[in-house]
């Protein structure tokens, strides 16, 4: 029996005549890395910004744990349990690692904090909890450098201990390895594939290398032109005809 986390139910975006989203149906099994691969334009982005409240879909649901979250603003996506990390680096320069992530922390307190009549924790047990997730995410000895200073790779591991500030069930990873050099990409699946083992987090993740999707998915969903139009285990989307000539030029 599936073990739903999150469910989208003929989930559409329209933007004038476009359609960005299509009638789409995803469904993301807990404790997976499942990721969404697709061209250019096919929609990936607009459904990890219908998913974490950004924007709001045309048309359909969107459950999470069970419960509809559909329109929900951003904040609220948050504090029930989803992290966002994005394409387009999402960082304060001129901070250290451990005051962004510091400050990431404090925001998901201030919101629990108004939600459920909880006190706001000292400034040293924001600052542990802060260690804590820097740690998990190979980040220890870096701690204090400013993120100006950091390389790609690190300042992408910075964004997921960020998306992580809040303990979420279900991370959402939009390109983790994009400007990252071919040498520091494995260290990013490493950190990945950590936190979905020993933090028992469920990773759903837009990713355009093959190669990096080939090694850290459990299930691919494959979107063109706002829909998806396939699905199943890496192996299984590497021999889809279908997907290999709309996506991947008729080889892979």
């Amino acid at each position: 029996m599936q073990d739903l986390i999150l469910e989208t139910r003929n989930l559409t975006k329209t933007f004038g005549g476009i359609v960005a989203v299509n009638n789409v149906d995803l469904k993301v099994n807990r404790g997976l890395c499942h990721a969404i691969i697709g061209p250019n334009g096919a929609g990936k982005s607009t459904l990890f910004n219908l998913i974490s409240g950004i924007l709001k879909p045309t048309s359909g649901k969107i459950f999470f744990c069970g419960m509809e979250i559909t329109g929900l603003p951003p904040y609220k996506i948050s504090k029930i349990g989803i992290g966002r990390s994005f394409q387009i680096y999402n960082l304060f320069p001129n901070l250290t690692v451990l005051e962004n992530v510091r400050l990431a922390v404090q925001a998901h307190d201030r919101k629990a904090s108004r939600s459920l009549f909880k006190p706001l924790r000292s400034f040293r047990n924001v600052t542990m909890e802060a260690m804590r997730i820097i740690a998990s995410v190979g980040l220890w000895g870096k701690a204090s450098i400013p993120v100006r200073n950091l390389t790609p790779s690190d300042k992408r591991k910075l964004e997921i201990a960020m998306a992580m500030a809040g303990d979420p069930k279900l991370l959402l990873l939009d390109e983790p390895t994009s400007g990252v050099s071919v040498e520091e990409i494995q260290s990013i699946i490493g950190v990945i594939e950590k936190i979905k083992k020993t933090r028992e987090k469920t990773i759903l993740l837009i990713e355009h290398k093959i190669d990096v999707v080939m090694k850290i998915a459990d299930l691919i969903s494959v979107m063109d032109r706002g829909k998806v139009i396939a699905e199943g285990k890496p192996r299984e989307i590497v021999e889809n005809r279908r997907v290999q000539e709309i996506y991947m030029g008729g080889a892979v």
